[in-house]
């Protein structure tokens, strides 16, 4: 989460005028993520998050985001629903953005990530796929194959300068990765961004998830490959296999993998750690000015992909094969 918009006084006064919430008693602006603008808005009647949405999010895809979300929930898995005005709309528009306001969730997100949060983290990220098995609506990924390869063109010219070799690299790894990249494996709704600080636990367990703004229809197994990447290096970099095998291991009790899955997951995390690199790389060299957001290390996902470049097999993950 992010903040690059400002809310006046009297804009959000009329905006939430249009909701049944009550009067607002806060709104603090949240200074983490990178894509949109998030608020924590506090109401007579409770927590909320307000979020707008800005200009990398396509109005086209709020839709799906905001129905994927509603869908989700009633099917059991713990995230925020969107709260309707008062004349059944989920979408408005504030300060010339797009909105929506959703419900709190209660919670921490992980700031040392432990074996039992990957436990958890394995088995939600199942369930999530499972429930979105019965959603109707689908979404491409905009951050697949094609992405990669747009960002790649948006940066080669400037990635020397945050590594030296760095454009060449990016290049040849684009183009095995577009040569091998698996295309029939299972597919349905996956959240594609399910970084730490996109889960929350109380205590020991798992209380939801959250920022479901790059889901979309992939394969379930790059959804698996992005959280390996996410949750499974420790700080200075080394693979943690143990992390790595309670991760998959839980969510292969709740959804099966089949054996092409399985095969895939090193190729995926190739691919899931490049497009991180990309993403990262592009905001690195393109930083909005007053922008209440951090850009993250690129070179974080460099290591990572070089890892994921020398595996032989899943069973380097510590994964039964």
């Amino acid at each position: 989460m992010a903040v690059y918009t400002e809310i006046g006084d009297d804009e959000l006064r009329a905006f939430i005028a249009a909701y049944d919430i009550g009067a607002v008693l806060s709104c603090k602006g949240i200074a983490e993520g990178v894509e949109n603008s998030n608020y924590l808005l506090g109401t007579e009647q409770g927590a909320f998050i307000l979020t707008l949405y800005e200009k990398r999010v396509s109005p086209g895809d709020l839709p799906f985001f905001i129905a994927l979300m509603d869908h989700l929930a009633h099917q059991g898995v713990a995230c925020p629903t969107p709260v309707r005005a008062k004349d059944g709309a989920a979408l408005r528009e504030l300060c010339g953005r797009p909105a929506a306001i959703v419900t709190f969730l209660n919670g921490m997100w992980p700031r040392r990530i432990a074996p039992y949060h990957c436990a958890g983290l394995g088995s939600a990220l199942a369930r999530l796929h499972r429930a979105g098995e019965s959603f109707a609506m689908t979404r491409p990924n905009d951050l697949g194959l094609a992405g990669w390869h747009r960002l790649y063109v948006a940066c080669a010219s400037h990635a020397d300068e945050v590594q030296p070799g760095l454009a060449a690299e990016l290049h040849d790894e684009l183009e095995a990765l577009e040569a091998a990249w698996p295309r029939d494996l299972p597919s349905g709704v996956i959240h594609a961004d399910l970084f730490p600080d996109n889960v929350f636990f109380r205590d020991r367990e798992l209380s939801g998830l959250i920022d479901f703004y790059f889901a979309c229809t992939d394969a379930f197994a790059y959804d698996l490959a992005v959280c390996i990447n996410a949750w499974c290096f420790e700080p200075h970099g080394d693979f943690n296999v143990t992390k790595a095998r309670l991760l998959v291991g839980n969510y292969r009790a709740e959804r099966p993998l089949s054996p092409e899955e399985i095969a895939a997951l090193p190729l995926l995390a190739q691919g899931s750690a490049l497009r991180f690199l990309l993403t990262r790389l592009y905001d690195w060299l393109n930083q909005t000015d007053g922008a209440l957001v951090r850009p993250k290390d690129p070179l974080e996902y460099l290591k990572k992909l070089r890892f994921h470049r020398g595996i032989a097999d899943a069973a380097a993950y510590g994964i039964e094969v």
